[in-house]
């Protein structure tokens, strides 16, 4: 397991020096135009689209360490051809190696902590890879813009050489691996048999149908939001500037790490839909801050004041559901099918994180009020399916500590039966 963080956080370390300079590379530094910027990032977002569905049950029936090891390859050929692109096929079919590589890693590792934690630890598990994913990209980020030099397209060279090894370093990492069979998954890895059921199962499956439309929810509210109609809503609405964006993302990754384990102590002992119910309701306060920052018409430092602690607020509720949501997949998927379930649900996330920008950006930009009472509205629609959900799920998928503790009363009672029995 610990093999497994350190080569997921090195990854993101490598992916945080380049995505934040992506648009700029292609546009200004390679001189191939906005439009060419563009399509780049749409080539990114449309191969993860393209190879996700296919994903899921190459990791069921191969096993996630070969396709993991396959995606990395992809993911530091993609980095490296893009840092010595100069035209525009090489620029977009690099980028369509990148998408792919990098979204195919997300499930892939996700099975592997599935395949090497119990529905026990399973929580903690996930919650320390929202954790060091999130500082390998923050530290990524942060080391990349110290070298990123506009005027010198060997900076940028040098950064997705950097992202490529990265990659490797990870493949490097994972070989090294040797996956047990999960005390949750009996039989662990896949032995020449056919993942049963695809996606006709998994459709068939209410309690993951509704996560996976919670899960939408979710990041079309939170993520999609970001860095396109939150950033327009705040510089057009609130005055905000570029440089305070920055410091807001900046809020967020620090609530995050700050406040990931403390949260996590909470969440443990709680009802996973009630938590989720929860994000819900802190986002739904975040978007009203974030609407006093623009509509309020209050100073400009409390504006500023206010949209920061906008995206502080969406960094705990971040905090809350990295132990929750990517756990709970895991827990509602059968032994053949855990890779199709992650790679269904990363698919979600793919297609949430493409729709969000599209509909926010203009709405952010344009529409101040409507746009803040919109989102408010989604947020508070996440506690609802949240609360729904929780009428599929059973008492331990709900509330894994209850099977711990069910454990632990069995464990101290046996001697007794055993007396009984004998006497």
């Amino acid at each position: 397991m610990r093999r497994i963080q350190a080569g997921g956080a090195l990854s993101a370390f490598g992916l945080g020096f380049t995505v934040p300079y992506l648009y700029v590379y292609v546009a200004q530094v390679r001189d191939l135009g906005a439009t060419t910027a563009g399509a780049v990032l749409a080539v990114f977002a449309m191969a993860a689209l393209v190879v996700l569905p296919f994903s899921g049950r190459a990791i069921d029936r191969r096993g996630p360490l070969p396709v993991l090891l396959v995606a990395a390859v992809l993911a530091s050929v993609g980095a490296l051809g893009m840092g010595l692109a100069g035209s525009v096929p090489t620029v977009v079919l690099s980028a369509a190696l990148l998408g792919a590589g990098t979204a195919v890693m997300q499930p892939a590792l996700a099975t592997m902590i599935v395949w090497c934690s119990s529905a026990s630890t399973r929580t903690r598990a996930f919650a320390t890879q929202f954790f060091l994913q999130n500082l390998g990209l923050g530290i990524g980020g942060l080391i990349g813009g110290q070298i990123v030099d506009e005027s010198r397209p060997s900076s940028f060279t040098l950064l997705f050489s950097i992202e490529a090894v990265m990659f490797l370093v990870l493949a490097g990492i994972a070989a090294s691996v040797r996956l047990p069979g999960s005390p949750a998954l009996p039989g662990g890895r896949p032995e020449n048999t056919e993942a049963k059921g695809g996606m006709r199962a998994l459709l068939g499956h209410k309690a993951m149908v509704q996560l996976c439309v919670l899960g939408f929810v979710l990041f079309f509210a939170c993520y999609g939001q970001f860095e396109s109609g939150l950033a327009a809503y705040g510089t057009e609405a609130a005055g905000i500037k570029p440089a305070t964006l920055g410091m807001a993302l900046a809020a967020n990754t620090a609530v995050i790490v700050v406040a990931q384990f403390v949260v996590l102590r909470f969440v443990e002992r709680r009802r996973r839909t009630r938590v989720i119910a929860a994000v819900g309701l802190i986002w739904a306060a975040a978007w009203v801050i974030a609407g006093y920052a623009g509509l309020g018409h209050g100073s400009q430092t409390m504006a500023t004041a206010a949209f920061i602690s906008t995206y502080a607020l969406f960094g705990l509720g971040e905090a809350m559901l990295s132990p929750t949501v990517a756990p709970l997949v895991a827990d509602l998927a059968p032994e053949s099918m855990v890779g199709q379930y992650n790679s269904a649900f990363a698919l979600v996330k793919q297609l949430a994180l493409a729709v969000g920008p599209a509909v926010g950006g203009p709405m952010g930009a344009a529409l101040h009020g409507p746009y803040i009472v919109t989102f408010i509205l989604f947020s508070l629609g996440i506690t609802v399916l949240a609360l729904r959900m929780g009428r599929q799920l059973t008492p331990v998928q709900d509330q894994p500590s209850l099977a711990a503790k069910a454990s632990r009363v069995v464990a101290q009672h046996k001697p007794e039966q055993r007396v009984e029995a004998s006497a």
